[in-house]
């Protein structure tokens, strides 16, 4: 299981609820937690695009979709230079529009993300009296030989990270366009 201390009952329960993963000896997981000053609805519009993925993934320069929009779609996702990796594979397993929750599983690619999968969801927040959004990403992925779990851990979150932060400048962006009334808390 995860170490979810420090961190609100919101968010643990956000975690228990969505954010399971079997791992294995040879596997490392983790999770990062991001709170954008934005609306939910805005947010959701670009994670659930996975179609688009770099419509706010930095290191994502092309992606094309074979198929519809569904479970078991596959993407194939054009990397830019300065990663380990030019291409990548993926299959969207889970693609919820209530829940708010997006969940991706690499399948190939030239890169070392072997058995690669994520789960990223999306929760309403107030933040600063103004509708805001809380962003959880967790992942599982195999260590690759050579590597040991805390590097592999950190290069992945690291890349999380990045791309989290490029979700929240995108979407506060277009929430200062598109400004919310503050929320009366009485």
């Amino acid at each position: 299981m995860m170490n979810v201390k420090g961190f609100g009952a919101a968010e643990r329960e956000y975690l228990r609820k969505h954010h399971t993963h079997e791992i294995k000896d040879n596997q490392c997981s983790s999770f990062l937690i991001k709170r954008i000053k934005a609306p939910v609805h805005l947010v959701w519009s670009h994670v659930r695009r996975f179609d688009q993925p770099q419509k706010y993934k930095p290191f994502v320069s092309r992606c094309i979709v074979q198929g519809n929009l569904e479970i078991g779609s596959l993407r194939e996702v054009d990397v830019k230079s300065g990663l380990p990796a030019t291409t990548s594979t993926e299959r969207l397993e889970l693609l919820d529009d209530n829940e708010h929750i997006l969940s991706v599983r690499i399948v190939g690619g030239d890169h070392r993300l072997r058995n690669y999968s994520s789960i990223v969801s999306v929760h309403p927040e107030v933040i600063d009296g103004r509708p805001g959004t809380v962003v959880i990403e967790s992942f599982v992925v195999d260590v690759p030989e050579g590597n040991t779990k805390d590097e592999t851990c950190y290069f992945v979150e690291a890349l999380i990270r990045c791309n989290l932060k490029s979700l929240a400048d995108v979407s506060e962006r277009l929430a200062v366009q598109d400004r919310t009334e503050p929320i009366n808390r009485t």
